[in-house]
């Protein structure tokens, strides 16, 4: 096959697959399941072993048809992509670590996720060596390597599931809460440190060595030390890694930079016969104390959004449903499952009954360390393409199936049974803690732009008062700030603001929130560019504005009227607001009249030469809508230059999205500005007139 063919099906694959994870991922969402499970499964549907192994013209093989090559079932291309996206989703996993919690929890949070690791590690490692034999897999000891990369793939939380169940049970400042965010960073750390190790016995294997309880020590320990040293130097440098990636320009291009630090220290740890991963969450651990990081963090987000469904889905790609689905692999599957949750429950929930919590704490915090994710899938990639000492795979198909088996169930169970967890009543430390209940203060700034502007304003302050704030994960919109014992939750809720912290502490939230509207509204007001809008609304009444077909498609005779009736403003907004809503597009008529109202009283629509263009945007509609009226007396519209308006044009279009308000609004009034049109307009007899007039229009 020529380069130009391996290109040509590689881009057609990642189209397919870019479709597919978005639009299953969506689908998870919808029904309250992580979306990552629905790129997984987005996978597993178009892969080789399903669909995509089906012959069509210009495919003989199927777009996926199943490739033998050191890649596995999918392509070396394709498989390229994937690493990528696990270097970028593992950076950026890094970057969320809270090192500042993992230093204060040191002795609570390092006991229960030691406690978790250590147990899942050989709760996993021990279930492994009962259940490769069913499946036909050769297994020397508990030692054997496969049943290490079991073990460590039963370690990994993924913590942002639980820290979303915890927001939405106003749980995230509890002492279960700070305790199981805490004890996951050291989950996290100490599982890339078991990889690190494990992987330097599966690269002494795969080099033909004889491997006795020394030298697996020994190479453990080289393992440990080489990650150890990166990591404390990575740390310490952290600044110096920050000047010098500020030295590439502005916040883009030194959030690729930092970027371009991880994949340099990725490839580092490869050489060393140490995983890629590893390396890109050094960096971002080591990234994560300084104050570039959330600008990094929002930089790389539009890569991440792109890379990382590829990743799950060329995941899921390599599952063969043939075995995943067999009697075996269920049962083993099953069991392994059962092994890893158990292995959560009593690892990191016994420990916390020695650490000032009851039954129902420990229940709790067992609870929110059940589920796995991205790091077991990420694992189970790599013994896909491990080979062991007779040049096998570490992981073939049937013991890939029950990994995903596991990484699936532990998904979907975690948040019910961290739900029940949650709802016992009692407290659940064994001692009244003063400030374990925690006070919601939200507020409605009516606008998600606002919204969006008083939260970045905040995370800057909170900054500078010495707090740690953090993203919980880079697609999630809840974050948390820390200082000393103050814990603080905050995140965005459409247009609200929802805050959770300590009673004692509100008071400093409510005033840190006060100072910011305050210096806001002083901003507005000494913003002189305000006290001379008006020259900025004239540009839009240019008659040489680019206009653009594309409004066309707007038009639509039931929103048209040649014969208004309204004698004043908000007469003829309401009447407007009437034809508008023949689009079929409004779904609130309140909140849009409301969104007209409030844009009229803060300055009028009324352009010149008797045309009104009312608009705004607004949750109220699901689509751009327009509206088209002719007032034959003319209105008094407060329009710029004191005429009435006769010609009246309601835009209004989605809060979010990319409907093009002001582009429409342009070509409209680029368009009436012109003495023949709207002479033509103001004559038309009917609806259809009307079209007609603006459809034939050159100006639009």
């Amino acid at each position: 096959m020529s380069i130009t063919e391996i290109i040509t099906n590689l881009v057609f694959q990642l189209a397919a697959i870019i479709f597919a994870a978005r639009i299953f991922g969506r689908l998870a969402a919808k029904v309250g399941i992580p979306s990552v499970l629905g790129e997984l499964i987005s996978g597993i549907i178009i892969g080789p072993f399903a669909l995509g192994g089906l012959s069509f013209p210009g495919f003989p093989n199927g777009l996926f048809g199943i490739t033998e090559s050191l890649a596995g079932s999918v392509s070396p291309e394709l498989y390229a992509f994937a690493q990528i996206a696990s270097i970028i989703l593992l950076f950026a996993s890094g970057l969320e670590t809270d090192l500042s919690l993992f230093i204060k929890y040191s002795v609570s949070g390092g006991i229960i996720g030691l406690g978790g690791v250590v147990v899942s590690f050989f709760f996993g490692s021990g279930c492994a060596y009962f259940i490769l034999p069913v499946l036909g897999i050769e297994c020397s000891s508990l030692f054997d390597v496969k049943c290490l990369f079991l073990g460590i793939m039963s370690t990994a939380t993924s913590v942002g599931i639980t820290a979303r169940i915890l927001s939405d049970k106003k749980e995230m400042d509890s002492p279960e809460g700070v305790t199981i965010l805490a004890a996951a960073v050291f989950d996290d750390v100490l599982g890339i440190v078991l990889l690190a190790i494990v992987m330097g016995i599966v690269s002494a294997l795969g080099s033909g060595e004889s491997l006795s309880g020394g030298a697996i020590g020994l190479i453990a320990l080289k393992a440990f030390g080489i990650w150890l040293l990166a990591t404390v130097l990575f740390i310490l440098l952290s600044k110096k890694i920050a000047r010098f990636v500020r030295f590439f320009g502005g916040a883009t291009d030194f959030s690729i930079a930092a970027l371009g630090v991880a994949f340099l220290l990725a490839g580092f740890f490869e050489k060393q016969s140490i995983a890629m991963i590893i390396g890109a969450y050094t960096t971002g651990l080591a990234l994560s104390g300084t104050d570039i990081v959330p600008v990094i963090q929002e930089k790389i987000h539009s890569l991440y959004k792109f890379f990382v469904p590829i990743f799950f889905a060329v995941t899921g790609m390599s599952v063969d449903v043939t075995k995943l689905f067999s009697q075996k692999v269920l049962v083993c599957g099953g069991i392994y499952t059962l092994a890893a949750v158990l292995s959560k429950l009593l690892g990191c929930g016994l420990p916390a009954l020695a650490l000032g919590f009851n039954l129902k704490g420990g229940f709790r915090i067992g609870s929110g360390m059940i589920p796995r994710g991205e790091v077991a899938l990420i694992i189970a990639g790599i013994g896909l393409t491990a080979k062991d000492a007779q040049g096998l795979p570490i992981v073939n198909q049937d013991l890939f199936g029950v990994v995903i088996l596991m990484t699936l169930v532990t998904t979907l169970v975690a948040p019910p049974v961290l739900n029940l967890s949650l709802s016992l009543k009692g407290r659940g430390t064994k001692k009244e803690i003063s400030n374990a209940e925690s006070q919601i203060f939200e507020w409605d700034f009516k606008n998600q732009e606002l919204t969006h502007l008083v939260m970045d304003i905040l995370h800057r302050d909170l900054r500078s008062e010495g707090f740690y704030v953090q993203m919980m994960n880079i697609t999630d919109g809840i974050c948390t700030a820390r200082r000393g014992d103050t814990a603080i939750s905050l995140r965005e809720e459409g247009t609200n603001l929802v805050i959770e912290t300590a009673e004692e502490d509100m008071g400093f939230v409510k005033g840190e929130l006060y100072e910011i509207m305050i210096r806001l509204n002083k901003s507005m007001q000494s913003l002189s560019a305000l006290k001379n809008t008006t020259s900025l609304q004239y540009g839009f009444a240019c008659p040489e504005n680019r206009v653009t077909n594309s409004v066309k498609r707007y038009l639509n005779p039931a929103c048209i009227s040649c014969n208004l009736k309204g004698n004043t403003k908000d007469e003829i907004l309401q009447e407007m607001l009437g034809l508008l809503i023949q689009s079929g597009n409004v779904e609130n008529r309140e909140k849009v009249l409301s969104a007209l109202r409030e844009r009229e009283k803060s300055m009028s629509t009324g352009l010149e030469k008797g045309i009104a263009i009312p608009h705004t945007k607004t949750d109220g509609v699901k689509d751009i809508s327009v509206a088209i009226g002719i007032s034959r007396q003319g209105v008094d519209f407060d329009s710029l230059d004191g005429e009435k308006s006769r010609i009246f044009v309601m835009l209004v279009s989605p809060s979010e999205g990319s409907a093009p308000l002001m582009r429409a609004m342009s070509a409209f009034t680029g368009a009436l500005m012109h003495e023949e049109i709207r002479s033509a307009l103001l004559s038309a007899e009917n609806e259809n007139a009307v079209i007609a007039i603006l459809k034939d229009s050159k100006k639009l």
